[in-house]
C-alpha cells in the first residue's frame, strides 16, 4: 500500500481519530495530500485547535519511512480501512479503528468469533468454566477472542489452542510489546499459526490501564458476542459487555455464587438481560450457529422472487447487516425481514448474530459455524 506511511503517521498523532481521518479522506481524497494540509485547510474541515496543534507539533518529528521499517522489523503487518482483509466484523462497528497492527493473521473463519472475558482474580469455578466453554466453542469452529490478560483471558486463549482452535488476542499496548510478560509464550503460540495478536496502538506504546477501554472495544468489535465468565463489580469485562451492546453484539454471562465478589458483575448482567449460559449450546443457539456433528446437506435453491434474487445478489460469506441490505437493495425493512426469514428456512441464507446474514454456499455440507467441511 503506497500510502501506508501516512496511515501510520496519522495514527501516531494524538487527537486524530476515526472521525477526523474520515473528514481528511473526504476533503483530500487520500492521506498523502492530507499529511501536507495547511492549518487553514484543517480549519475548513472542522478540526479543533487542539487537533491542529497536535498535528503541527508531531508532523515534523516523524520519519514516516522509518515508521514503516519499524513495523516490518517487529514482525507485524498493518491493516487499514483500505485493506481488503480488514476484519469484516470490526469494520461494521461505529468509529472502527483506521489502523490495526497484526502479528499472525486473520482467516475467513474468524468472522465466527466469540469473546470470552472476565476477572484476573478468577476462582477455581471460573477457571473450570472458562476452560470448558472455550474448549467447546473452539471445537465447534468458533474463534475465541480475548485480551491476553491474566485470569479468565489467559485460560480462554490456552483452551482454544489446546483444542486446535483459533484465538485472537487484543492488547492495550504496542504490537512490539507483550503484556503481561509471563504470557510471552502464549502470545508466541497464538502467532505461530492458530490466530493473531492485534492492537490499534502505535509501536512503542507501553501497557497502561488508560488503554484498556479502547482494547476492550476492539475485543467486542471482533466478536459476534461477548461472554462474561466471572467479573467483579468494577471489572473491565463489564466495559467490554457495554461496548458489545453499543455495537449491536450479543452479551452472555455465566451465573456465579451469589456470595462471591467475582460473580457480582456477571450475575448483574443476567439481571439486566444478558443471556444466561450453562453450556456452549446456549451461545450457539443464540447466534444461530451449528453444533459440531450436526450436518445438513444444502440443496441448490434458486431464488423464487425478485426480492430473493436482489438479496442473494448482495450477500456473500461475509456477514452483512439488514440495514446495509436495505441501502443496497432499496427494499423496505419489513420486506427484507420477511424475505430473509423464508430464505433462511430454505437454507439459502443464515443469520450469524446481530441481524447480520451470510449466503450459504451451494451445494455444501454445513458443519459447525456454517463453513463447509474441509
Amino acid at each position: 500500500m503506497s500510502d501506508l506511511k501516512y496511515w501510520l503517521g496519522f495514527n501516531a498523532v494524538n487527537g486524530i481519530g476515526p472521525a477526523k481521518i474520515q473528514a481528511l479522506l473526504g476533503y483530500f481524497g487520500g492521506l498523502e495530500p492530507a499529511w501536507r494540509a495547511t492549518e487553514d485547510q484543517l480549519r475548513d474541515i472542522g478540526f479543533d485547535v487542539r487537533a491542529i496543534d497536535s498535528l503541527r507539533e508531531t508532523r515534523p518529528t516523524l520519519d514516516l519511512d522509518r515508521l514503516v521499517g519499524q513495523v516490518e522489523s517487529s514482525g507485524a503487518h498493518v491493516l487499514t480501512w483500505d485493506s481488503p482483509d480488514y476484519p469484516s466484523l470490526l469494520r461494521q462497528i461505529p468509529a472502527a479503528p483506521p489502523v490495526i497492527f497484526v502479528r499472525g493473521g486473520f482467516e475467513p473463519v474468524d468472522q465466527w468469533a466469540v469473546a470470552i472475558v472476565g476477572t484476573r482474580r478468577l476462582s477455581a469455578y471460573g477457571r473450570l468454566v472458562a476452560h470448558d466453554l472455550a474448549t467447546g466453542l473452539a471445537r465447534n469452529g468458533i474463534t475465541i477472542v480475548s485480551g491476553l490478560a491474566r485470569g479468565i483471558d489467559g485460560v480462554a486463549h490456552r483452551a482454544a489452542l489446546e483444542a486446535d482452535g483459533r484465538t485472537i488476542a487484543v492488547m492495550g499496548c504496542g504490537i512490539d510489546r507483550v503484556y503481561p510478560p509471563e504470557h510471552r509464550d502464549l502470545a508466541h503460540a497464538i502467532v505461530a499459526g492458530q490466530g493473531a495478536i492485534v492492537t490499534d496502538f502505535p509501536l512503542g506504546t507501553e501497557p497502561s490501564s488508560a488503554n484498556f477501554p479502547a482494547r476492550n472495544r476492539l475485543i467486542s468489535g471482533l466478536s459476534l458476542g461477548v461472554l462474561v465468565v466471572e467479573a467483579g463489580e468494577r471489572s473491565g469485562a463489564l466495559i467490554t459487555a457495554r461496548f458489545a451492546l453499543e455495537q449491536d453484539r450479543e452479551v452472555f454471562a455465566v451465573p456465579g455464587n451469589i456470595n462471591s465478589p467475582v460473580s457480582v458483575g456477571a450475575n448483574r448482567l443476567i439481571q439486566q438481560g444478558a443471556k444466561l449460559v450453562t453450556g456452549i449450546e446456549d451461545i450457539l443457539e443464540e447466534l444461530n450457529l451449528r453444533l459440531a456433528g450436526e450436518q445438513a446437506t444444502a440443496q441448490v435453491v434458486l431464488p423464487e422472487s425478485a426480492e430473493e434474487a436482489a438479496l442473494l445478489s448482495q450477500l456473500s460469506t461475509q456477514p452483512l447487516h439488514v440495514d446495509d441490505l436495505g441501502r443496497l437493495t432499496g427494499m423496505p425493512s419489513y420486506l427484507i425481514s420477511s424475505t430473509l426469514t423464508m430464505m433462511e428456512l430454505k437454507g439459502m441464507v443464515q443469520q450469524v448474530g446481530g441481524m447480520n446474514y451470510v449466503r450459504l454456499r451451494e451445494p455444501d455440507v454445513i458443519y459447525e459455524s456454517g463453513t463447509p467441511e474441509e
